[in-house]
């Protein structure tokens, strides 16, 4: 067998791997003509500045994080057994976290699978591979997925930001089986519809699940009369949730004709179409033109910050997305407002909307701060990955609006 390749770190780069974290950044390895000539996406062997072998890790030259941790076992081999067992135990998670087979499985670093991400619809895996990597490694990851899980088919995403950096195409394929359409779920007792092959990441978001539930359950507390407002309802998870507690008139507003056809299609197939109403529109333009007021207004807008350089701009869309929905929100009203912008930290985000909120005129109360479901479990080295935030505000009266 040729042996594995290995890349040094610098003097003391070690202690941050050492101690738990999963990256190796390109500032911290010696990259030498060696180490530049290791294709990306290889296995490696890491060592530190004194010889001391402390992980095995998929290795990039190219990229900012070089090597991601793949395992603390110097002599781990990456094969089909190896996927095998940390799926399985990603699986075994979810079903005693969830139940129902509808779940995000694998979740990056958190479940000891740098880069790698897999959501689950019932017999339908969808794969998304971000890094060189897990890219190289999809044929035996699929091989290993299609041991711990009966799969009638396999879909392979990639179309990240991610991916370019790591040197990747995106790609968009049923790589086993056959896949027609969308794929249908439950969650919460309710059936919805997701396109693994042409929605948004993977189709469906899975991490709303449980801040789902409590805009079902802050729906119900507004009695038979209730009014919800839900914004950037993609195909409908809020929306549906809220009308399936009773709601009196659900609006739910998209940019996008096929999520909301797929919105449309889980309203009926729940029963639940009386009451929702689904518009096509830019949510800024709806919420300038608007003039109704509901009980409870949901905002679940895509990440306004996608790189730290989008910072400033993403936090003034936070900003204006909070003035612009609070105005929609009636006197005692509740207004559920998220970002999935990792670069964007709670407490600046939760500045932008308070800030936002106050522009608007509103007195509030923070009711609730979540994150993402159980399903989404965050690398204690990686704060970041806990990139799902969710705020709950009771928004109590209106006050002298700021200038």
């Amino acid at each position: 067998m040729t042996p594995r390749p290995r890349i040094t770190l610098r003097k003391d780069a070690h202690r941050r791997i050492v101690g738990g974290h999963p990256w190796v950044f390109s500032n911290e390895v010696r990259m030498d003509a060696r180490a530049k000539a290791i294709p990306p996406g290889t296995v490696v062997t890491v060592d530190t500045a004194g010889g001391h072998a402390v992980a095995t890790a998929h290795f990039n030259p190219h990229t900012l994080i070089a090597a991601r941790v793949l395992d603390r076992a110097i002599d781990a081999v990456i094969d089909h057994d190896w996927f095998r067992t940390r799926l399985a135990g990603a699986a075994a998670l979810r079903d005693r976290l969830v139940g129902a087979p509808y779940y995000r499985l694998a979740h990056a670093e958190a479940d000891g699978l740098p880069g790698l991400i897999i959501d689950r619809f019932g017999d339908v895996a969808v794969v998304q591979p971000n890094t060189a990597g897990m890219d190289a490694a999809v044929p035996t990851i699929i091989d290993a997925l299609r041991h711990v899980l009966a799969l009638g088919a396999v879909v392979v995403r990639g179309e990240s930001g991610a991916r370019r950096l790591e040197g990747l195409a995106d790609r968009a394929e049923c790589v086993f089986g056959a896949l027609e359409g969308a794929v249908s779920l439950r969650e919460n007792g309710l059936t919805f519809f997701a396109d693994p092959l042409v929605g948004q990441k993977t189709g469906w978001f899975f991490d709303q699940r449980d801040n789902r539930a409590l805009a079902r359950t802050l729906t119900r507390g507004f009695g038979a009369d209730a009014r919800v407002l839900d914004l950037f309802t993609h195909t409908g998870g809020f929306a549906l949730a809220c009308a399936a507690a009773g709601a009196a008139t659900v609006v739910a507003v998209d940019s996008s004709a096929p999520a909301l056809d797929l919105a449309a299609r889980a309203a009926a197939a729940n029963a639940l179409d009386g009451c929702c109403q689904f518009e096509r529109t830019d949510v800024f333009d709806y919420l300038e033109a608007a003039t109704e007021t509901y009980d409870l207004v949901v905002a679940d807008p895509p990440a306004f910050a996608k790189s730290r350089r989008d910072m400033k701009v993403g936090l003034q869309g936070y900003r204006k997305l909070a003035r612009l929905a609070a105005r929609r929100v009636a006197p005692g009203g509740m207004l559920m407002i998220a970002s999935c912008s990792h670069h964007a930290a709670l407490a600046d985000f939760t500045a932008a909307v308070t800030d936002g909120l106050g522009a608007a005129g509103r007195s509030i109360r923070i009711v609730r701060t979540s994150g993402a479901a159980l399903d989404h479990p965050v690398h204690p080295g990686l704060p970041e990955s806990a990139y799902l935030k969710m705020l709950t505000l009771a928004l109590d009266q209106w006050v002298s609006p700021l200038p």
